[in-house]
């Protein structure tokens, strides 16, 4: 679908980590419409037992509004194990094996319509007053200028400066033992 106007909803959600039954009883309560945008700020793969049936969901959701998925440091490590470029071990280790236990325990069972939105994650997504990000921005660099090791794997500390460009930064990553949202 194609951005919708500013006036719409825009729901940031972070960190799936293959949790299906949680991400369908937020959409459920979302109620998302076709005027909506839904980000993903990424680690929607590995971990819990059900990352094919997410990415299922988020293709089947790009039909009913807006979305936009991020490239977390857990999508960076299913894809550079898929190409051989990342350590598989380490990806296995780090909630990689459960991921691949929901496709039938094999890479190569991993349909192409994932393998294609694996590849076309984005870094970072912007609008007029907001920049979402999987985990941190680095202050003083432009959005294009960004470490990707920040955005991806950069926990924050609570103690982060304000954007050059005067945006809010949504981003995702970092847990939140009280299960609220940090806001500073």
């Amino acid at each position: 679908m194609t951005e919708p106007s500013t006036r719409s909803r825009t729901f940031a959600i972070g960190d799936v980590h293959g949790c299906h039954v949680a991400l369908t009883t937020l959409l459920a309560l979302i109620k998302p419409t076709a005027e909506d945008t839904i980000v993903f700020l990424g680690d929607v793969v590995d971990r819990g037992p059900a990352t094919k049936e997410c990415i299922d969901e988020i293709l089947r959701l790009q039909d009913q509004c807006y979305v936009v998925c991020l490239l977390g440091n857990h999508e960076e490590m299913m894809r550079g194990s898929i190409q051989k470029s990342f350590l598989w071990q380490i990806w296995n280790e780090c909630g990689g094996a459960a991921a691949l236990e929901s496709y039938g325990g094999s890479l190569s069972k991993i349909p192409a319509s994932h393998l294609k939105w694996l590849s076309s994650l984005r870094p970072f997504y912007e609008t007029a007053t907001e920049i979402f990000v999987h985990a941190n921005l680095e202050p003083e660099q432009t959005l294009a200028n960004q470490a990707s090791e920040v955005l991806r794997w950069k926990k924050l500390a609570g103690s982060e400066r304000p954007h050059r460009s005067g945006k809010r930064a949504i981003c995702g990553h970092t847990p939140q033992r009280d299960g609220y949202p940090l806001v500073f």
